[in-house]
């Protein structure tokens, strides 16, 4: 089959969603299908960061489209590049060939909708796999208005699209809830997880130790948030926590990635003065082993009007490592479905948004049972988000997808 791949983000970026396509487009071409894959030509957190207009890398065929780079500084600059990627996407898919499938991921927000009138003109089925939900976030987020005009065109044109997928990927539950809320059949949706790095990311004694021994962090309980820095992952409560640590040399908050509030945790450290917190850019996969490693307690935060509308994916990483987490959002939700299946408050804790005494206190008895050793029953639970499950699982969706009903 010829399978067409569209988003922002493709190899060798490494934000999440460029590393489950590549993932995605690799096992579809391992099980012999002909892969083209549409991207922008700059890097998502570094648009100085360019890529080669025209690729083939392990039988994939990439198109790379040009944006202006403006980055994520205003509102505005982020709407631009959007707008570049989505008219420089509909010139490319409109003169390619026919596709079976046309898989499109969520960035830029309603990339799916071009992918459903190429296809719509051409023939071939469309695989909307929903990273997240918009304009729902930008409502969540406020910076749409809910109920004005802007929102309920883009929601029109949303569901549109949505309604004539073949099959659509929801994340989680919560998710697929939200998809059927629009009008989507249940039969069509296709509920999975984003699968961990469990192929490259695993738990490295040794490369813990150097990164540790690296970045100052020796004898330390490091207390670690490791991934995208957005709205959607309100940090405050976090920062605040920082703040009650600052007199405690035993306790360091490590900040790694990237994102739109990335530069909001670096100025509270500066503005603050807090030595108990470092930051860093987003880590290669070659290091990733001993970057996450190098925690005691993970971070996973997601914002309470965000449910169903982002996914915590970094905690499949996480269980695969075996390292205590603290899922900080509200009840209902995959992060805090995944800590209660543990059925070990000392392994998976909870706390909500806004609390940060509850955050101090679960910090605290994290620390009471430092060193912690690896926890097989979280590795367990990690298994079934494993590469060699759920990546299989989705080429096996997309191969159905292009078989008529």
């Amino acid at each position: 089959m010829r399978i067409l791949l569209v988003n922002q983000c493709f190899h060798p970026d490494h934000v999440s969603t460029a590393q489950h396509l590549k993932d995605l487009a690799l096992g579809l071409a391992e099980a012999g299908h002909q892969v083209t894959a549409v991207a922008s030509s700059r890097g998502y957190d570094d648009p100085t960061q360019r890529y080669p207009v025209r690729e083939q890398w392990r039988g994939i065929d990439i198109r790379r489209i040009w944006t202006p780079g403006l980055g994520k500084k205003a509102k505005w600059r982020r709407l631009v590049d959007f707008g570049v990627f989505w008219l420089n996407a509909a010139r490319i898919l409109l003169f390619m060939p026919r596709h079976d499938v046309t898989v499109c991921l969520t960035s830029p927000p309603l990339i799916s909708t071009l992918g459903t009138v190429a296809a719509r003109l051409k023939g071939g089925a469309v695989v909307p796999w929903v990273m997240d939900l918009n304009p729902d976030e930008a409502v969540a987020a406020g910076w749409l208005k809910a109920g004005g005009l802007m929102e309920r065109t883009l929601t029109w044109v949303q569901n549109w699209s949505f309604r004539r997928a073949s099959r659509i990927i929801a994340l989680d539950r919560f998710m697929a809830a939200r998809l059927q809320a629009k009008g989507v059949r249940p039969e069509v949706i296709h509920t999975d997880a984003p699968w961990s790095h469990d192929q490259a990311v695993s738990y490295d004694v040794k490369a813990r130790a150097v990164f540790r021994a690296e970045h100052g962090l020796t004898n330390k309980f490091v207390v670690m948030y490791s991934g995208n820095h957005s709205p959607c992952h309100p940090l405050d409560a976090v920062l605040a926590a920082a703040d009650e640590f600052k007199t405690d040399d035993r306790v360091h908050f490590l900040f790694v990635g990237g994102g739109s509030e990335f530069k909001k945790v670096q100025a509270f450290a500066r503005d603050k003065a807090l030595k108990n917190i470092t930051c860093l850019p987003y880590q290669p996969m070659e290091k990733l082993s001993g970057s996450l490693s190098a925690a005691d307690l993970h971070l996973v935060v997601m914002g309470d009007p965000f449910v169903g509308i982002v996914h915590p994916c970094k905690i499949y990483n996480i269980l695969t490592l075996g390292i205590p987490f603290l899922f900080i959002g509200p009840g209902a939700s995959h992060g805090s479905d995944l800590a209660h299946r543990l059925h070990d408050s000392a392994h998976g804790r909870v706390a909500r948004n806004g609390d940060v005494a509850g955050i101090v206190t679960q910090i605290h008895d994290a620390m009471a049972l430092w060193p912690q050793p690896v926890n097989e029953a979280a590795q367990e639970l990690g298994a079934e988000f494993s590469h060699a499950v759920l990546c299989p699982r989705l080429v096996r969706v997309i191969e159905q997808a292009a078989k008529p009903a």
